[in-house]
């Protein structure tokens, strides 16, 4: 059975899909819907305990459902290089990576899931980057790399909390 915070959680999904209507007023009221349902989602799970390990995997699928969602229909119109999206997401293949790490190494069992700092910021970024393409602005090619750093902070810090669990 699926909590009210899971099923809040789940809404991301439908609302990436309304992201296809090309309307700029109707994007963005998406956008910071998927943003409040990111923040309410996380608080009522706590606020109830009823926190889950699907949970806690669900939470950050979503988030990377709509953001890739949105992003693919921002490339295919093209508001951004391909590039730059991947840069964007590049965060995602740092936690692929250490997801297979864990699997490969047997690890994924015992490993305790929750969100980490870096990730939190990236995805806050994201959003605000999803705002301002669907505003029409543009920001400089170096700018994406931010994005890239902070998979490789993410990666380090999910890195330390597995070492740290370990002792």
């Amino acid at each position: 059975m699926l909590s009210l915070s899971n099923s809040i959680t789940l809404l991301r999904a439908p609302l990436a899909l309304l992201f296809l209507l090309d309307h700029i007023g109707l994007r963005l009221g998406v956008i910071f819907l998927a943003m409040m349902t990111d923040s309410i989602d996380g608080y009522l799970a706590r606020r109830r305990r009823t926190t889950s390990r699907f949970g806690a995997i669900l939470d950050p699928v979503m988030d990377k459902f709509f953001v890739m969602f949105v992003l693919g229909v921002l490339l295919s119109e093209h508001k951004l290089a391909p590039w730059q999206a991947c840069a964007m997401i590049s965060r995602d293949f740092s936690l692929l990576a250490f997801g297979l790490y864990l699997s490969i190494s047997g690890l994924w069992q015992g490993y305790e899931f929750r969100a980490i700092r870096w990730g939190k910021i990236a995805t806050a970024l994201q959003f605000f980057v999803l705002i301002a393409l669907t505003l029409g602005m543009h920001f400089p090619g170096l700018f994406y790399l931010v994005f890239v750093l902070f998979g490789l902070l993410a990666f380090n810090e999910l890195w330390s909390m597995k070492k740290a669990a370990q002792h």
